[in-house]
């Protein structure tokens, strides 16, 4: 009996028991049921192995070895890491999350920023510091100049390194985690090729120049975990996919906020979501669903995909080289995806079908960040515990295998992992600060990285005819590349060092010539510029970046960049890539855009005009500001739930976002029958759905949408109250909802845990 209550809690949707299963039907049970039954029993305990016990739990490539770098003590429940220039690991500790499934205690500050060394240089970490204390979940770190980006929502501070100990403080952003949970909050802080620093869920940017920390616009990427490859381009994905990218320079765009979303940002680069894992997962949110787990009880796709990173480590063998890894710690795994280019287009393929590049059968193996070493491997942080899930979304199904399994607890461990080829014993890298020109020339993106941003917080200025020399050394593309950023990030780079990009067979250099473009622009060498760009823009697989640069143009020369504008409209209006840079460049003239381009090609299908029209609607959602102000001061539990939970997928404006959910405003499900509205945030919605005529499904979308009425956060009032600001915000206009109708609700739905599906939903 004990046995039979444990698969009918834990498996609802699984087996689909239900009102038409009483009776006879729970006597006599499918050979499937029994299999599931079986396959439960022996998964039914998850012990808590130790680090080195756990590598023979894992299954990985032919030819590489997976050796613990790092374990509880010196290092728990690790989310984020960096290297130095000394080869030691900054290691983000986020002791608080989920210490049991109600989040008791969550907000305690005990999150901590340490530093971990491998003094007698074995490649294992044997020495702790602790830089920095009593921080509430902090999630990054980032090393410039002489301290320590610190991300601990909702402040980004900067943080002088004293001989490793914390010393002056600086604010950076009082707003960078504001709003979201955990799960839907800033994170990431990578300095790109670019010598911008950049995050997952956030479309701002960050650089320091002087004594002056800048903030920009950018476009929103991702949710947790952010990386680049050799072209600088960045890689991301949300949850529920593989992995997100761009296929031009994370710098350009991001100048009209108006723009939700531009062609070549934030596209789909692998969208086989699909994962292998290597034992039965049914600790999953939603592993109750229908398609959620195979017969296996195995998850079919990604749910937790996060950490992400492209391979340019130089170490492992050569078919590595560019792959995308990204991390599932819902099933234990790690996935290897393979790129390639087709012009500027970046797509991607599961490097195989059937099994993944890492695998464990050890449950509590949650891989949630992966980064390149100085010595060239794949180092893993494995945060190393039984709750993955955050309360805000925690289901009763996902709460019942916690309780069964007692996962729980311990919450003191953690372990880092390194890849590296079988048989090896790679050292750890001290980076010499007398040749690190010499480092952009080596095959370790991540010492190229390093030695770039060194010569840049150093401000070696005196290297830059070392630079120039390797900008013109065709022979190093890559090495090309970084020293074209060194000298922008040193301030060097000169009109005429660009002049000879441009001139060069190069396309890639080219690509690159044009992203820096803005930082050396002015109206003293704006008409050569001007006169490249022309030319340039003849090309195509160049055309959209020229397109880019247009507003920095404009600053220097308004009538050039008008002139160049109109030239590139007619050349380009069907190009997607090329209009969504024109867009970009039409802040506060939209409309007068959308008249111009009528006036020479009335098509309506034209793409240039489709996406301009878009953002006039979208400026129709920015009068509503007042309205939104409003609504802060009147509904203050459901505007702060709404900005807590619902705009991490819908949008601040409720507009949706790409890839992760459709819009709020204006919205059939959010303006009607609203016992269907508290239906589907009660329990959540499995897609397809219509909304405004459109169908939103997977893969387009995340599949599903969770529910609230099992967190333990938000009461029947609190839950009126938000669906209350959602059916008044922006240009919805539906009525109020009570805390009785979200009860009557949840009376005619009780014991049900499954989303309901658009067809089962009042009309």
């Amino acid at each position: 009996m004990q046995r039979n209550h444990y698969f009918l809690l834990s498996t609802l949707a699984i087996s689909l028991l239900g009102a038409c299963h009483q009776g006879k039907q729970q006597d006599k049970k499918s050979k499937h049921e029994e299999d599931s039954i079986a396959m439960r029993q022996q998964y039914a305990n998850s012990p808590v192995l130790d680090g080195k016990t756990a590598i023979n739990h894992m299954v990985f490539d032919k030819g590489l070895d997976v050796q613990l770098v790092a374990a509880e003590p010196l290092v728990v429940a690790p989310v984020a890491m960096t290297f130095d220039e000394a080869g030691r690991m900054w290691v983000v500790e986020m002791t608080g999350f989920m210490p049991d499934t109600t989040g008791t205690g969550e907000d305690k500050p005990d999150g901590k920023i340490v530093i971990l060394e491998d003094t007698n240089r074995d490649g294992v970490m044997d020495k702790r510091t602790v830089f920095l204390d009593s921080l509430v979940l902090p999630r990054a770190v980032c090393l410039v100049e002489n301290g320590v980006l610190v991300a601990t929502p909702p402040q980004l501070w900067f943080i002088e390194n004293d001989h490793d100990k914390p010393g002056k403080r600086t604010l950076v952003d009082d707003q960078y985690a504001a709003g979201g949970n955990v799960e839907h909050q800033p994170n990431g802080l990578l300095r790109a090729m670019d010598n911008w620093i950049y995050n997952a869920k956030s479309d701002k940017r960050y650089r320091k120049v002087g004594n002056k920390w800048l903030k920009e616009d950018t476009h929103f990427r991702g949710q947790w975990g952010i990386t680049q490859d050799d072209q600088g381009r960045l890689y991301y994905n949300n949850n529920s996919e593989n992995l997100l990218g761009d296929y031009f320079p994370p710098g350009l765009g991001g100048n009209n906020p108006l723009q939700q979303r531009a062609a070549g940002f934030d596209e789909k680069i692998v969208p086989d979501n699909r994962t292998y894992p290597l034992h039965p997962t049914p600790g999953v949110n939603r592993g109750y669903q229908k398609g959620t787990l195979d017969d296996s009880l195995r998850l079919v796709n990604f749910t937790a995909a996060c950490g992400p990173l492209i391979y340019r480590g130089g170490l492992l063998p050569a078919t590595y080289a560019g792959n995308a890894f990204v991390a599932e710690p819902s099933a234990n795994l790690i996935k290897r995806n393979i790129l390639s280019d087709s012009s500027f287009v970046a797509k991607g393929v599961q490097a195989y079908q059937g099994k993944e590049f890492l695998a464990s059968d050890d449950e509590r193996f949650r891989p949630v960040d992966l980064v390149t070493g100085p010595d060239g491997a794949i180092y893993i942080a494995d945060m190393y515990r039984g709750i993955l899930q955050h309360k805000t979304y925690l289901t009763e199904y996902l709460k019942n295998e916690i309780k069964m399994r007692k996962l729980t607890l311990p919450l003191n461990c953690g372990r880092i992992y390194r890849i590296i080829p079988a048989g090896s014993h790679p050292a750890n890298v001290v980076l010499p600060p007398d040749s690190l020109c010499n480092l952009l020339l080596s095959n370790n993106g991540a010492l190229r990285d390093k030695a770039q941003q060194l010569l840049i917080d150093h401000q070696e200025v005196s290297q830059a005819p070392r630079l120039r020399e390797l900008l013109k050394d065709s022979r190093h593309p890559i090495t090309q590349r970084h020293a074209l950023w060194t000298l922008e990030g040193l301030h060097q780079l000169s009109p005429e060092d660009l002049t000879f990009v441009w001139q060069q067979p190069d396309a890639s250099l080219k690509v690159q010539g044009l992203a820096a473009l803005p930082s050396v622009l002015n109206s003293g060498n704006v008409k050569a510029a001007v006169a490249s760009l022309d030319t340039l823009s003849d090309n195509s697989y160049l055309a959209p970046l020229v397109a880019y640069v247009l507003p920095a143009v404009s600053k220097a020369d308004k009538a050039a960049a008008t002139r160049l504008e109109d030239k590139m409209i007619k050349a380009y209006a069907p190009n997607r890539y090329v209009a969504a840079a024109l867009v970009n460049n039409a802040v506060n003239r939209e409309a007068a855009l959308l008249k111009q381009v009528t006036a020479w090609n009335p098509d309506t299908t034209l793409v240039l005009r489709k996406q301009l029209l878009a953002v006039l609607k979208n400026l129709d959602n920015k009068a509503n500001a007042k309205k939104m102000e409003a609504l802060r001061t009147s509904l203050p539990r459901g505007y702060k739930i709404f900005n807590t939970v619902c705009q991490t997928c819908h949008g601040k404006n409720g507009e949706g976002i790409a890839s992760m959910a459709p819009p709020l405003n204006e919205s059939n499900w959010v303006n009607g029958n609203k016992n269907a509205f508290i239906s589907i945030v009660l329990f959540g919605l499995t897609g397809p759905v219509e909304v405004h005529g459109k169908v939103y499904k997977a893969p387009e979308i995340n599949g599903d949408m969770p529910g609230i009425g099992a967190s333990d956060e938000f009461n029947d009032a609190d839950i009126a109250e938000v669906l209350t600001f959602l059916r008044s915000a922006w240009n919805n206009k539906a009525g109020k909802i009570t805390a009785a109708d979200v009860q009557q609700v949840r009376k005619q739905n009780q014991g049900r845990q499954k989303p309901f599906t658009a067809g089962e939903l009042p009309k």
